[in-house]
């Protein structure tokens, strides 16, 4: 008797302020564990702001993702664009802002039910929010990637169980 899984394919898009940070984090870290499960999905960061755009991710950013064996040197930030709500299945922001954001870009197209914080994977409900380490330490910076990893963590869980995101 043979198991047949199939996943529907995802598109997750992870949105913070400058994506030079803790989003960067989130795509590179979401990346990796998929791989590692053999699961297939795009996964995706952006900014809600532009002022980084082209910009490779903070180097702290860089740093600890590297202690993890994840190089997430070649991602340059990016925009979040009012289609983008569209194009990805689910979009999580690291912050309150970013959400207001999310949702003041997005428009008419604005859809509740795609946009949510990532912490709320691991704390249902409670709304936290993943600390912006950019004027932080290296310790801050290890904290957020920690954080981060639990949440991917749950939502990888809840891809192979195909659980609602």
């Amino acid at each position: 008797m043979y198991l047949i899984i199939t996943f529907v394919f995802m598109n997750i898009l992870m949105v913070c302020l400058g994506n030079i940070c803790r989003s960067p984090l989130a795509e590179g870290i979401l990346r990796h564990q998929l791989a590692l499960s053999g699961i297939d999905c795009l996964v995706e960061s952006a900014g809600t702001n532009g002022i980084h755009i082209g910009e490779s991710p903070h180097q702290l950013s860089q740093k600890i993702a590297w202690l993890h064996q994840i190089d997430i040197s070649q991602q340059k930030s990016s925009l979040f664009t009012a289609t983008d709500i569209n194009k990805f299945n689910k979009v999580y922001v690291m912050d309150r802002e970013n959400y207001t954001e999310v949702k003041r870009i997005s428009g008419a197209l604005w859809n509740p039910q795609k946009v949510s914080l990532l912490l709320d994977l691991i704390h249902p409900g409670k709304n936290e929010e993943v600390p912006d380490p950019w004027y932080g330490t290296e310790k801050d910076y290890r904290e957020v990637f920690d954080l981060i990893q639990k949440a991917c963590t749950v939502l990888v869980e809840r891809i192979k169980t195909q659980q609602p995101l």
